[in-house]
């Protein structure tokens, strides 16, 4: 099977920096809005993987379709995302927070077998499936077994015979 890996080597270090960060922030006593606003996250995803393509579906709900890019470069997919605090809550007295706002990127190194040219995005009820076609020639293959005859008979029927 082949395996998808993403690759973000600075991601524990930008987690610990924006806990940091609301540490400082609200031992300060600065505004909870802005802490609220300047996180990040990494939404979770699922890989699965059948004889014509691999799929990845990504939960984003409450992200717009127009705050998500979707690109594929060097045989690297990336999904880049937002989602914005809305406004109007912004004035509610929060006992608890725990959504995640903030931007994200998720980045993911693609196999040889997939065919960069025919990958497809739909956006529906919150979650990204992203289908990543295979090239034709990764796609398996069924071999007939011939049952009772060799191979070396096979070839000989070919020569013919010199008398």
């Amino acid at each position: 099977m082949t395996v998808i890996t993403r690759w973000d080597p600075f991601r524990e270090f930008t987690t610990l920096q924006d806990r940091m960060n609301r540490l400082f922030r609200e031992s300060q006593g600065d505004g909870r809005e802005e802490a609220l606003t300047t996180t990040t996250f990494a939404p979770p995803v699922d890989v699965y993987e059948d004889e014509h393509s691999v799929t990845l579906k990504i939960e984003v709900p409450g992200i717009e379709e127009k705050d998500i890019d979707v690109r594929v470069e060097n045989n690297t997919l990336t999904v880049h995302g937002e989602r914005k605090f809305e406004k109007e809550e912004k004035e509610e007295n929060f006992r608890r927070v725990e959504r995640q706002y903030g931007s994200f990127v998720r980045t993911f190194t693609l196999p040889n077998t997939v065919d960069p040219e025919n990958i497809d995005a739909q956006y529906d009820k919150g979650v990204l499936k992203i289908r990543l076609a295979k090239k034709a020639e990764a796609k398996p293959k069924q071999i007939k077994i011939n049952v009772g005859k060799s191979l070396e008979s096979k070839e000989n029927k070919g020569a013919g015979r010199v008398a």
